[in-house]
């Protein structure tokens, strides 16, 4: 598998999903499907692990979901009525079968097993100073940071453990732990990447997303708060916060492009946020043109928001092939000019058309230039596009791969000179505020913003102690984000 590094990154990718069930016979299996509705999460790997009363199982691969969970062999191993796992991506550190979560590790009072989504701006900090006092690390990844603090607490529950470690970290996370009594679920102060609880029968289930509950016929039946820890056990869900109350900060980037558009976050419909994301875009960048198309598969809600707002004909302009792999090798120059159209081609109904192209983002533009001249070849008169966020001028450092800021297009260039270098007639981006309307409110409040926007704004909500101590400059850390 050949993994990009950040400056061939050309669109956001987040970094993991997170899926947990406790209370049912066939938890592996329930987690497996929960895994693939996740999947868009993560691709490089994908991990289970399981607890049957005795011990804990566990499988851990490389590849997607269906790569490793496909085998009746496979699944017949990790028995247990309670499991945990875990889809990932990663842009920095190793690639490697040691970094593949759940990670699991024993301390005095027996197992646990912990997976992550999101990324821990002090874990280079705090890992040095857990090396000094002896811990032997034998991963990349910043979860391990975690599963060391759980171990060298002096505290005497797992809970109080788990509590005393994450108050000395900072970041955004979600994170599913498994136990032998115990699955758990735990999400930052401030609420950066998103958990959510559901039922199904007797058994309780916590997701990256909704659409993983979905899957499995279950109820939803809450995202879990800020800052709070829900334990799911033989007494039924408990749940505290001992946090403390902060504004809350999730990240915006969710409703744009991450979560699946079937998901229901934070009590938001992901796709009819990006309906009306559209419909605020037509409002504020309207042009002349004959037809609306997006850039699939992420541009089409918005497009159709665009195209009911402005009253211009939607039309699938570009195919999409979804049997493509993202680790194709090129291996020549005019082979990689190529490699845009493993994955999009032009439609014919393009020629002669004035086109509005809606996208997600534009992240570094190679592909935005690519795609533009693809649509130029295929006839059409002039190409507009207008992009369901505002402009990308910051990385993040909270748990999505993107490039250093000088690869960010937006970062050194203003949108006309943006527009002449992808190729296109016109180009314009929703407003910050128009964004926030989107969500239903005013616009932003710049005194207390409602989301994690820091990619738009560069107003981070969360310390980025490992940056502010020179050591790295995009992920924070030298590890590998869970």
């Amino acid at each position: 598998m050949v993994t990009p590094t950040r400056g061939d990154i050309d669109h956001f990718h987040d970094e993991c999903g997170v899926f947990g069930v406790f209370g049912h016979p066939d938890a592996a299996a329930l987690t497996a499907l929960g895994l693939h509705a996740l999947q868009h999460r993560g691709q490089e790997a994908a991990g289970i692990v399981t607890y049957d009363g005795e011990q804990f199982n566990a499988h851990r691969g490389m590849g997607l979901v269906g790569d490793n969970f496909s085998s009746k062999e496979t699944m017949a191993k990790l028995r247990g009525h309670s499991a945990i796992g875990h889809v990932r991506y990663a842009t920095t550190g190793e690639v490697a079968m040691r970094n593949v979560q759940p990670l699991f590790f024993e301390i005095e009072f027996g197992g646990i097993a912990i997976c992550h989504n999101g990324n821990l701006t002090n874990s280079y900090q705090l890992r040095r100073q857990l090396v000094r006092r002896g811990s032997l690390f034998h991963t990349t990844s910043d979860t391990e940071v975690i599963n060391h603090l759980i171990a060298t607490s002096e505290q005497g529950t797992i809970i109080d453990r788990i509590v005393d470690g994450l108050k000395q970290i900072e970041g955004a996370y979600s994170l599913a732990a498994l136990t032998q009594e115990s699955v758990i679920g735990v999400r930052d102060p401030l609420g950066v990447r998103p958990l959510v609880v559901g039922r199904l029968a007797e058994a309780w289930i916590i997701a990256s997303e909704t659409c993983a509950l979905d899957i499995i016929g279950a109820d939803f039946v809450r995202d879990v708060e800020p800052g709070e820890i829900v334990i799911a056990d033989a007494k039924g869900l408990r749940s505290f916060k001992p946090f403390g109350k902060r504004p809350e900060r999730f990240c915006i980037f969710e409703y744009i492009y991450f979560a699946r558009p079937d998901s229901l976050v934070e009590g938001h419909s992901v796709y009819e946020v990006r309906k009306r994301i559209g419909e605020e875009l037509a409002r504020e960048s309207r042009v002349d043109a004959d037809i609306v198309v997006p850039v699939p598969d992420s541009g089409v809600p918005a497009a159709l928001g665009y195209s009911q707002e402005s009253g211009l004909p939607f039309e699938l302009g570009i195919i999409r092939n979804h049997y493509v792999g993202r680790t194709f090798i090129e291996p020549t120059d005019q082979i990689r000019h190529l490699g845009v159209r493993l994955k999009h081609n032009a439609n014919r109904n393009l020629q002669g058309k004035r086109v509005i192209l809606v996208d997600d983002s534009i992240v570094r533009g190679t592909t935005s230039t690519k795609i533009v001249d693809m649509v130029r070849h295929a006839g059409a008169s002039e190409v507009h596009m207008r992009i369901s966020s505002p402009p990308t001028t910051n990385p993040c450092f909270y748990g999505i791969a993107t490039p250093d800021r000088d690869q960010l297009l937006a970062a050194s260039m203003d949108v006309d000179e943006m527009a002449r270098h992808i190729g296109v007639d016109s180009l314009a981006f929703i407003s910050i505020d128009g964004l926030y309307r989107a969500m239903g409110m005013a616009g932003r409040d710049d005194r207390a913003p409602r989301f994690c926007d820091a990619c738009f704004t560069g107003d981070y909500p969360i310390p980025l102690i490992d940056a502010d101590d020179g050591k790295v400059s995009v992920q924070l850390s030298l590890l590998a984000p869970a």
